[in-house]
């Protein structure tokens, strides 16, 4: 199974954590069924406490998040290619 990127599912578990609980006048009742649809999806589960309990597994699991160093703030060089010299069309087998 692939997993996600720990920052993604770091995000996705918080913005559900915020949410006010179910059944609060301040609910929001869309985005806690797309967070939960989002956190069962990615993490293989039904139920979305099985969901948080997986991700929560995962993200202890995962490595520290990295810092990003000098290439990670760097301007793109000329050397790359660009548009212009993008690869030709679809990879065939044969």
């Amino acid at each position: 199974m692939l997993k996600p990127d720990p920052a993604v599912l770091r995000r996705l578990v918080d913005d559900y954590e915020q949410l006010p609980q179910e059944g609060t006048p301040q609910a929001s009742g869309a985005l806690a069924r797309d967070l939960a649809y989002t956190l069962c999806v990615i993490t293989g589960n039904r139920d979305v406490r099985q969901a948080l309990a997986t991700a929560h597994r995962w993200l202890a699991a995962a490595p520290p998040a990295a810092t990003p160093g000098p290439l990670a703030t760097a301007t793109p060089s000329a050397h790359l290619p660009g548009p212009a010299t993008a690869a030709p069309g679809p990879l065939t087998t044969t």
